[in-house]
């Protein structure tokens, strides 16, 4: 496996350069996830980094490379978006809420 030098900045790594497992395509994954050890005996505390493009090149704006940037919210996570699956809107819509066309009694 091939392996990249990668700068973090922010958090418990702030500075430091690791080397990081590249993937098939070359890139290193989107988020790095550090566990760090409890004392206590409670579960380890994960400290989460967002993969961003450390700069460009100023000729051709090609990517130089990336460096990973602190997420003090931890990882954002996403729902898969099946394309069979319909949109969700957000607006809770049930029936009778009011909006549409109200039937009065005769």
């Amino acid at each position: 496996m091939r392996s990249e030098n990668t700068p973090f900045s922010g958090g418990p790594l702030d500075g430091r350069v690791l080397p990081v497992l590249t993937g098939p395509t070359g890139h290193p994954p989107k988020w790095y996830e550090v566990p760090v050890p409890n004392d206590d005996g409670r579960p380890p505390t994960v400290h989460a980094y967002r993969r961003v493009p450390s700069g460009y090149t100023k000729r051709l704006g090609l990517q130089r490379g990336w460096e990973y940037v602190y997420e003090p919210a931890g990882r954002e996570r996403r729902a898969l978006k099946w394309p069979w699956s319909k949109p969700d809107t957000g607006r809770g819509d049930t029936e009778g809420d009011g909006e549409g066309r109200e039937r009065h009694p005769a």
